[in-house]
């Protein structure tokens, strides 16, 4: 089993863990700040979910019908992700507009409000580590997730600091208002992983600093040709496609060619890795005299 598999299926452990955690607090004091804490946990279930089905499908190897292979499935796992945030978002501000036209004095906050610091604890912790290894792994629908998570953390502690604030002050109108911030928060987080999905989705090119490195690899690995031009780069989950011109001297043969492509290809897959590689050799008269320029 794979690493992002195994994350995956401990996102759904834990977010249903949370979830039952977050809504016994919700039970105990009656809070709406606190209930709209417990519905984005719904959420973070129900795309762990979502996140564990489209890993899968990106695994599997190229088919007929898919020649590039199932990358891009991570991107549509994402979008579903920001799309559910913002769904979620809208409820929460439906039950805070409810608890502004009704505000009721909280049951238990204290104690509520500790039962609700565990949940948090344990999602700050495993924020960090989809983060982390997902960057590690190339996999978005794992960084979405974990960015999610890192908003509920954020959101979880605004709750706690204005359930206390309505405590001490006896203004129980805090409850609801605070709700109200947490749904544009969440709003917020939401708009931004359909952003960045929506991107994958659109072919964008690999990161800078992994551009800058292909054209190094390609300077110093190709010596015997004269110049790479047309360099494109584009990232599909954990894969990054790279296909590029490579110019050689007229008089080469077809077999020396060839070894300096499989050379070059090498070097690119050790240096990028999930590297899909096209190289399209063309004779001297092609050359363009810009772009990468071969190094003796």
């Amino acid at each position: 089993m794979s690493t992002p598999i195994r994350l995956a299926i401990g996102s759904i452990i834990i977010g249903a863990l949370v979830l039952g955690i977050k809504t016994l607090a919700w039970w105990m004091t009656g809070s709406v700040a606190l209930l709209s804490d417990a519905l984005e946990s719904t959420v973070n279930v129900a795309t762990a979910v979502a996140a564990l089905i489209a890993i899968r499908v990106a695994a599997r190897p190229a088919d007929d019908t898919h020649p590039y292979g199932h990358h891009k499935a991570e991107f549509f796992s994402a979008v579903l992700e920001g799309v559910m945030i913002i769904v979620a978002a809208l409820l929460i501000l439906n039950e805070a507009w409810q608890g502004l036209r009704s505000p009721v004095a909280l049951e238990l906050p204290l104690v509520g409000l500790l039962v609700n610091a565990g949940a948090t604890v344990i999602n700050a912790v495993w924020s960090r580590i989809l983060i982390t290894k997902g960057r590690s792994a190339q996999s978005p629908a794992l960084v979405a997730d974990g960015r999610h998570l890192m908003a509920d953390v954020v959101t979880s502690l605004g709750v706690a600091v204005g359930v206390l604030l309505a405590v001490a002050t006896g203004w129980w109108i805090l409850d609801p208002l605070l709700a109200g911030a947490v749904a544009l928060n969440i709003l917020w987080a939401g708009s931004r992983v359909v952003r960045e999905s929506l991107s994958g989705l659109m072919d964008e090119a690999a990161p800078e600093a992994t551009v800058r490195c292909v054209r190094e690899v390609i300077s110093q690995e190709a010596g015997g040709a004269v110049e790479a031009h047309d360099l494109r780069t584009r990232h599909a989950g954990q894969a990054i496609f790279i296909d590029f011109h490579l110019v050689v001297p007229a008089e080469m043969t077809v077999f020396d060619a060839h070894e300096i492509c499989d050379r070059v290809e090498e070097a690119l897959k050790e240096a990028v890795p999930g590297a899909r590689i096209t190289i399209h050799v063309e004779p001297e008269h092609k050359q363009k005299h810009s772009g990468i320029v071969v190094l003796d």
